[in-house]
């Protein structure tokens, strides 16, 4: 306890040098923490994805459609337990600043694939027998003050034309890592309306969800499912929604890494600022530690001191840094929903900032405590008074 003491004392003996340095550390650590948790929502979907469902594509890319004949024939591969399908479908509400993530599937088999999204039974039946009705998440729902039974007009984009929807549920995740931004509605309803307009492309997905008995049958059943289909006019790639997603993070892998890269950045220049506040304590202290070992105190002592000293400042910072990432993350997430739909600070993102806290300590503690173990004596007095 009186060791604490001593360190909280040398730790504010100049208030405003010591305040400026745990100001910089905890916008540091604040950064640091936001730069980690954009980085953890690139992956969000990565880690919300179920190990029993694969991702059946066109082989040549993603933008091709593949027959939707293909749900039955996929039905019938060994392993499969459930097939659906959907079409991202980029619809436009009011304007081009309103984009969120929209699709057409079948509903009867999507929701049944995606337990994660809880819908309410009423409401489900509401969308299963209305062509044009549409299921909304709570956060997109709540973002636009939709409510049940609203009409919602989507501008085409990929599908030209004003489309009219009625929103008959609003569905919620039955965690907070699933995405609740998300607009859905029937695949029957675009097919029926490209039929009218451009017969030539109907009848066509742009992808099945296949739901597997066992995950540790999706290796073999993906293999099956793109045999079947091997030599076709449109073959198919099938791999996990876990390795799905990561294609999709591949894309953008350069933003990914120069966020990292400035997330570690930030940390070591605030190292050198904490080095700097240390290594001017060490000087103003000589003559200090010099009538420290005149009293036989030895390397070991003099160390903690300076090493305690160091943390206090840099945990001190990082404690206030981590308090003021959760507003902030809130705050972020607000502004940023269509682009960040899981914004949250995990567990691992507030372990990483108290090791970066530790490691700011240490590092710039080294070379004080160095100088300060190697003055002798005499000098050391020599600068009292």
């Amino acid at each position: 306890m009186l060791l604490f003491k001593i360190l909280l004392r040398n730790a504010f003996h100049n208030k405003l040098r010591s305040f400026l340095t745990i100001l910089g550390i905890a916008v540091a650590i604040l950064a640091f923490g936001l730069l980690r948790t954009v980085i953890s929502s690139f992956y969000a979907g990565v880690e919300a994805a179920s190990a029993s469902r694969l991702v059946t594509r066109n082989a040549i890319s993603i933008i091709f459609p593949l027959p939707i004949s293909y749900a039955e024939k996929i039905r019938q591969v060994e392993g499969v337990k459930m097939v659906s399908w959907g079409n991202w479908f980029g619809g436009i509400y009011i304007n081009e600043k309103n984009f969120f993530p929209n699709f057409c599937v079948d509903p009867l088999t999507y929701f049944a694939l995606y337990p994660e999204f809880i819908l309410d039974e009423t409401q489900k039946k509401e969308f299963l027998i209305d062509r044009k009705g549409a299921v909304a998440g709570r956060k997109l729902a709540a973002k636009y003050g939709w409510k049940i039974g609203d009409s919602i007009v989507l501008k085409g984009t990929i599908f030209p034309g004003q489309w009219d929807f009625v929103l008959r549920g609003i569905y919620r995740g039955r965690d907070r890592t699933v995405d609740e931004t998300q607009f859905f509605f029937n695949w029957s309803y675009l097919n029926e309306a490209v039929k009218r307009l451009a017969p030539g492309f109907a009848n066509q997905v742009g992808f099945y969800m296949v739901g597997v008995t066992h995950p540790d049958l999706a290796a073999d059943t993906a293999v099956r499912i793109d045999r079947l289909f091997k030599n076709s006019l449109a073959e198919t790639l099938t791999e996990t929604e876990k390795a799905f997603n990561l294609g999709f993070i591949a894309m953008s892998q350069a933003i990914v890494t120069a966020i990292q890269m400035v997330s570690f950045v930030i940390i070591l220049i605030i190292m050198a600022v904490v080095a700097n506040t240390m290594a001017m304590t060490t000087r103003e202290r000589t003559g200090d530690y010099a009538i420290m070992k005149t009293l036989g105190f030895g390397a070991k002592d003099i160390s903690i001191l300076i090493f305690g000293e160091a943390l206090v400042l840099t945990m001190t910072g990082c404690l206030i840094g981590m308090v003021l990432t959760f507003p902030a993350a809130r705050l972020f997430a607000a502004q940023l929903s269509t682009y960040f739909p899981v914004f949250l600070v995990s567990n691992s993102t507030l372990c990483l900032d108290v090791a970066a806290a530790f490691l700011m300590a240490f590092l710039a503690a080294v070379i004080p405590t160095y100088d300060a173990l190697r003055i002798r004596i005499a000098d050391g007095l020599r600068r009292i008074g």
